[in-house]
């Protein structure tokens, strides 16, 4: 049986794998993108407060494997508070405060390391201080940014794997279902490669040339 065989049978569950994935990453790159933003805006104009607490959780997520927390939100705080959640909401939840730090760390160290002499330049022309944010810190920082944030999300796409350690229906939970059906490893997994292959390689051939094409270093010499 080929990979070719194997789409056209089990095409049913792949297509259902897939959308509890896209699912997921919506809720994800959503929350992720819009709340770390806000965060890490917040975080840079309040350094002594929402700084450090963004910095210390970004550190602590980076330093603890995110199927820890995913096991923990999962079994242990779920048995201590008594309750029982859909495996799609505490892999949402987890996913998403990884992703919700990690931009915010990102984007505070960006507008925190922004180039003072911009802002001088602007303000000696004589522009406000809304064009001065939309027209000079605004355009700057989303091309400084936007690669980063791009290969950020391809990581968290990747990290919905581990959804399937807790019983949520995802594609890779799928493909070990069939597999342990018909058991042609080699093809299944050929085929969920190239899924992730059809999906990531575009997001990372597009942020590497944003990168080359946009992105400098900010700093004086």
């Amino acid at each position: 049986m080929s990979v070719l065989d194997i789409l056209i049978n089990y095409h049913m569950a792949f297509l259902q794998g897939l959308r509890v994935t896209l699912e997921l990453c919506a809720v994800i790159w959503t929350s992720g993108i819009v709340l770390g933003v806000l965060l890490g805006v917040t975080s840079a104009h309040f350094p002594n407060s929402w700084g450090h607490f963004t910095h210390a959780m970004s550190f602590a997520f980076s330093a603890i494997p995110t199927l820890v927390v995913l096991f923990w939100l999962h079994y242990p705080a779920q048995a201590v508070f008594n309750v029982v959640i859909d495996p799609f909401y505490t892999a949402s939840l987890t996913l998403s405060l990884v992703n919700i730090f990690a931009v915010g760390e990102i984007v505070r160290q960006a507008v925190s390391d922004f180039p003072k002499q911009y802002i001088i330049a602007g303000q000696v022309c004589g522009l406000s201080r809304q064009d001065l944010v939309t027209k000079i810190q605004l355009p700057i920082l989303f091309r400084q940014l936007l690669p980063g944030l791009m290969v950020l999300q391809v990581g968290m796409l990747h990290a919905t794997l581990f959804a399937s350690l807790i019983s949520v229906e995802e594609i890779f939970r799928v493909s070990q279902r069939i597999n342990s059906t018909i058991y042609r490893p080699v093809e299944i997994y050929t085929a969920l490669a190239f899924f992730f292959l059809l999906v990531c390689l575009p997001i990372n051939l597009t942020a590497a040339y944003l990168k080359k094409r946009y992105t400098r270093d900010m700093s004086e010499r």
